[in-house]
């Protein structure tokens, strides 16, 4: 077939010796997304990823994954032609029909890797855009600020032209920079945590704490779907869903109110913590922000990191509620997370928590609770791991 998608990578191309590692993982995520839409001759080179369907596929259902791809900055559909000029301005023409309208200005520009290629790059935008003047003649030329740019990318093999430049995903290859996992609640935080460290070529897995019947299982059924959007872009999603209730319980009736988030949230992370490694994670992921809510100030943080030894990454930290959700809207999972179904986060919520928590104040509170190791490894043993794809 000749047309084609010509993807290309940004932050990759500074990864200098280690580079083809990191190509070499983009191009097997882009194989993995795109299974089930057909058949695909996929391959680098200079900079570039082509995705040449090998059969007839749904190009805009390929595009949409494309778009949702870790590591890919820009996708555009583009013509392939043979290097001469009279197959390049074919293959112009083709591209330049999907766009037409009365009154479009447009300009010719050419990026010629190929330097074998016996005409320059001007000389190429040149005649190609005087071709297409003559053509069209209701076109109006305009090199400064043109309506549609052209690009004719003169390559190794063969010569591409297209008019669009869609904008990928950025970041890095999901996967690259090793597996964490995602404390996923069903708030709108949570999910934005996740993409972000995603993007930065994390693998995810998830994990969610439930506390029937005081968390309803539609609140778990929101929990799966937007792990489902988040695979969307992540691919796979193994979300372990950690029965809770008896220790919420136990931390009601032993511990003093104002430390009953903290402590909660201790212990979350101690469990978090074992599932994590149980599965070769190497680090833990909140939507923590910093002063958002009484358990989220800057002692309670450190608090709650002192209960286990995996680093934490929290990506929202800096940022406000409105940052948040404008994020969550652009990937999809804002309005999943704002249905009403109520998380183990919003049971037995403290009047007057603390503030100012006191580590070792805490931690004597915390003890108050009979047997908690056993406890934690009952809920660990009783975790049920839900395999989500996008």
């Amino acid at each position: 077939m000749d047309e084609l998608f010509l993807v290309k990578y940004g932050e990759i191309i500074l990864k200098g010796l280690n580079r083809p590692v990191f190509e070499s993982k983009l191009v097997q995520n882009i194989r993995q997304k795109l299974k089930g839409l057909g058949a695909f001759d996929i391959h680098r080179c200079q900079a570039a990823i082509y995705i040449e369907p090998t059969e007839e596929v749904d190009m805009d259902a390929v595009e949409d994954r494309l778009k949702k791809t870790f590591g890919i900055v820009s996708i555009s559909r583009v013509k392939k032609a043979e290097k001469t000029m009279d197959a390049i301005f074919e293959a112009a023409v083709v591209q330049m029909d999907k766009v037409m309208r009365e009154g479009l200005s447009f300009k010719v520009e050419t990026k010629r890797s190929d330097k074998n290629f016996p005409i320059k790059s001007p000389e190429i935008s040149r005649e190609i855009g005087g071709r297409i003047a003559d053509h069209y003649p209701e076109l109006i030329v305009d090199v400064h600020n043109p309506d549609v740019e052209l690009t004719v990318e003169v390559r190794e093999t063969h010569a591409y032209v297209y008019t669009d430049k869609i904008a990928g995903a950025g970041g890095m290859p999901v996967g690259c920079n090793g597996k964490v996992s995602l404390m996923l609640s069903g708030g709108i935080d949570s999910p934005v945590a996740g993409y972000m460290m995603a993007k930065r070529g994390l693998a995810l897995s998830a994990i969610h704490f439930y506390s029937y019947p005081y968390t309803s299982e539609r609140a778990r059924e929101k929990v799966l779907d937007l792990a489902g959007i988040l695979a969307g872009y992540c691919g796979h999603i193994d979300v372990y869903i950690v029965p809770f209730t008896e220790i919420q319980l136990q931390i009601r009736d032993h511990c003093p109110e104002e430390y009953s988030t903290l402590i909660m949230r201790r212990i979350m992370m101690r469990i978090a913590e074992k599932v994590a490694r149980s599965h070769g994670a190497d680090a833990l992921i909140t939507g923590e922000s910093l002063g958002q809510v009484a358990s989220q100030t800057l002692l309670a943080l450190g608090v709650t990191n002192e209960a286990v030894s995996l680093p934490v990454f929290r990506p929202l930290i800096g940022m406000d509620k409105e940052e948040i959700i404008s994020i969550s809207r652009k990937i999809g999972t804002f309005e999943t997370s704002i249905l009403p179904y109520e998380d183990c986060c919003t049971v037995f919520t403290p009047k007057h928590p603390a503030t100012k928590p006191k580590l070792d104040k805490v931690v004597l509170s915390e003890s108050k609770i009979v047997d908690l190791d056993r406890l934690i490894d009952e809920a660990v043993a009783g975790v049920e791991r839900v395999g989500v794809n996008g």
